[in-house]
């Protein structure tokens, strides 16, 4: 918005008075109708047929030099704002003014190309999914009545439906503008592919679930409770770290939302170490706790996640295609607690590696040992729910099942007792309906 100079518009007012008075022609009438000044000499009202060209005289000067003003005033302002967004950002050490803006506009399942990435690439041995084709059951339960399956992936924003049953793909829909090949982002449910990558780490013995954090990243170091935090609490989101989860558009800088947003994990990490809750005590859901396992994992590892992903998940268990994972700048580190980036199918795959207890193409790719540890709940419930080495084990039905989970709805649901597992890729909203969902994809499920 252009600047407001008093002293320089009644500046101009008296230029244009002492411009008119020669002309003959006083001050227009006061638009808000006040009571004028006697008429005199110098104030002579015009006659209507010489008032009009002195009026256009006068107004005409007044808006060249309003809109000269305003076209030289509105790209200073600009300017200021633009360098200020700028400096504001730099000093944040978060994306640029045009990346944030994109952020606004673009749904969540296509942000991770907003972002720089490390490459996971495409197994050099795919394996094709077998195909049975099956309908989806007519209707599904949803909030206290039934609904058609169609109704259900329309109203909660679904890109992708998968099912696999005995590893046969029986059933695949894609929304319009999305295809087996579209990357959609997995946000959260990332968390659980890097609970595989730990359970390798742990088999390998480069790893245990009763190593402190301080003593595989020891800059982390406090001197306090903070120093307690085991693997096993990371795992488990049970540390107690305070970095809330939020994911509210008017508190864009606080909790999981900034750590999103941050350049540099590694300090963002060490300079959130304040605790909710002593270490082992409860379990609480904070993505903070995904985070600083992956950077254990790169330590122990020597390599970054995405490198690990692709030679020990990606490549053996047969990726149809490339994936990415989001750094947080160029060639940085991963953002372990979200943004992988691949396509339905492949996510697909990670179920079945899972409901096949860690083996895919004749290879044990993920300990035996681990994917029990998975299906497995924990102590302590997260947030009300069964939790368990990065995997939820949502309230209700047969008590086998559990799935990665995603924000915005991202889903890779696995069930033992029915042999089934079902790939969910939405964008949803942050509420996304979670157990009416699960109880939908629990019906899908047990429908075969």
């Amino acid at each position: 918005m252009p600047d407001h100079h008093p002293a320089e518009e009644a500046a101009d007012e008296a230029v244009d008075t002492d411009r008119k008075a020669p002309q003959g022609s006083g001050p227009e009438p006061a638009v808000n109708h006040r009571t004028a000044p006697a008429a005199g000499p110098a104030t002579r009202v015009a006659a209507p047929t010489d008032r009009t060209p002195a009026a256009s005289r006068s107004v005409k000067p007044r808006a060249q030099r309003a809109l000269r003003r305003t076209l030289i005033a509105l790209p200073v302002a600009l300017g200021v704002l633009v360098a200020g967004s700028y400096t504001a950002t730099a000093l944040l050490d978060i994306p640029s003014p045009p990346v944030l803006a994109q952020l606004l506009t673009t749904e969540p399942s296509q942000q991770g190309d907003l972002f720089d990435t490390r490459t996971i690439p495409a197994s050099a041995t795919p394996a094709p999914l077998p195909v049975r084709n099956e309908q989806l059951p007519a209707t599904v339960p949803w909030k206290g009545k039934r609904i058609p399956a169609e109704q259900f992936l329309a109203t909660t924003h679904t890109n992708a439906f998968l099912v696999l049953r005995n590893g046969r793909l029986t059933h695949e829909w894609y929304r319009d503008g999305v295809s087996p090949t579209t990357r959609l982002s997995s946000w959260s449910a990332a968390k659980s592919v890097v609970s595989l990558l730990a359970g390798q780490a742990i088999e390998q013995g480069r790893l245990r679930e009763s190593d402190r954090l301080v003593d595989i990243l020891p800059q982390l170091k406090t001197g306090g409770a903070y120093d307690t935090i085991t693997v096993r609490d990371l795992l488990d989101m049970t540390s107690g770290v305070d970095v809330p989860e939020n994911y509210n558009e008017y508190y864009p800088l606080t909790g999981t939302a900034r750590m999103y947003l941050a350049r540099d994990l590694p300090a963002f990490t060490h300079d959130h170490r304040d605790l909710q809750f002593p270490p082992g005590s409860q379990g609480a859901y904070r993505s903070i706790d995904t985070e600083l396992l992956g950077q254990v994992l790169a330590k122990v590892q020597g390599r970054p996640l995405a490198d690990l992903l692709a030679d020990n998940i990606w490549a053996p268990m047969g990726a149809q295609d490339s994936a990415t994972w989001n750094l947080d700048h160029d060639n940085g580190d991963e953002k372990a607690f979200c943004c992988i980036n691949a396509t339905p199918r492949d996510y697909a795959k990670l179920g079945q590696l899972v409901l096949n207890n860690g083996r895919a193409q004749d290879k044990q790719i993920i300990p035996p040992a681990w994917t029990k540890r998975i299906a497995t709940p924990a102590p302590h419930n997260v947030d009300g729910w069964g939790y368990s080495a990065q995997w939820w084990h949502p309230p209700g039905g047969n008590g086998k099942d559990y799935s990665a989970v995603g924000v915005y709805g991202q889903y890779i649901y696995v069930d033992p007792v029915s042999r089934t597992v079902v790939v969910k890729l939405s964008d949803y909203g942050d509420q996304q309906d979670e157990k009416e969902t699960f109880d939908a994809l629990r019906a899908i499920a047990q429908s075969g």
